[in-house]
């Protein structure tokens, strides 16, 4: 009989009406992974070796005249780890060919233009990884759980976000959408740990317990993106993030299979290898 294929982690994790609705989704599971946290530190390790030579392939491919990009879109409540997914994930990579923004409250500037404006001027170039940390998403989140907008403005987002993300892909653009999900215990674990270290208190940001007062309402906010907002094109994946080491193997294996998918290849040289090696040679 013939054994059944393993689902991918993207299969795993892909955003599912109901059963990974932020409400009731588990942020302590681990789909997909190999094993316990030893295990699956050592697989990511080898995904993190695996992207650096696919994200040097994209990048080359860039240089040399290719128009694909991929994006990671990272959202999540507050300490999901958005920060430590950039730097653990990514630290592996060559920084030349990866962008990261981060997306804080519109500047004057920005607020005298439509939301997606900063978000445009933000997309990575050809061949690059981009990274948005926080994103597009946050005027159908913070907007609207603080009624910084009318709800007759709000509302009209998604389906924009959805046309703006279509015009992206048929541009070449790999979207790949990714709800950090944590509990609301692991959160308040969190802010206890900056608050007991020192070193940490930096990262601490008194709005934060004051958000966690709005935490059904921000659940609310992020299940109705991600069923506006899923789509065939560029579907949400909910990552659980209460175990840092299973978020960090889950966004490696999203990347890899995405750019796997992409498969960009080293392009041929431009030039006779043999005439410039024997250049080379006569020096």
């Amino acid at each position: 009989m013939a054994q059944r294929k393993a689902a991918s982690v993207s299969d795993l994790l892909r955003y599912r009406p109901g059963s990974s609705d932020p409400a009731v989704a588990n942020a302590r599971a681990t789909p997909g992974a190999p094993g316990k946290r030893r295990e699956t530190e050592a697989a990511t390790a080898l995904l993190e070796a695996r992207l650096s030579t696919l994200q040097e392939q994209l990048y080359a491919e860039g240089v040399t005249g290719g128009h694909r990009r991929l994006l990671l879109v990272l959202q999540g409540m507050d300490t999901a780890g958005k920060d430590g997914t950039v730097r653990r994930v990514m630290g592996q990579v060559d920084p030349a060919g990866v962008r990261v923004t981060s997306f804080k409250a519109p500047t004057r500037t920005e607020l005298r233009h439509d939301f997606l404006w900063r978000v445009e001027r933000a997309v990575p170039p050809p061949g690059f990884v981009g990274i948005f940390n926080r994103s597009h998403y946050e005027d159908v989140l913070v907007a609207r759980v603080h009624s910084l907008v009318p709800e007759a403005e709000w509302s009209t987002r998604y389906d924009r976000i959805n046309a703006f993300e279509r015009r992206l892909v048929d541009e070449g653009t790999h979207l790949v959408k990714v709800f950090l999900h944590i509990s609301s215990a692991e959160q308040k674990a969190r802010l206890l740990a900056r608050l007991d270290d020192p070193t940490k208190h930096w990262k601490f940001n008194p709005g934060d317990v004051d958000e966690r007062y709005r935490w059904a309402d921000y659940t609310r906010a992020y299940a109705d993106a991600l069923v506006r907002c899923s789509t065939e094109y560029a579907p949400w994946y909910v990552v659980p993030a209460d175990r840092k080491w299973y978020r960090d193997f889950a966004i490696a294996s999203l990347l890899v299979e995405a750019l796997s998918h992409m498969a960009p290849q080293y392009p041929p040289a431009a030039f006779d290898v043999d005439e410039q090696r024997a250049r080379v040679l006569a020096t």
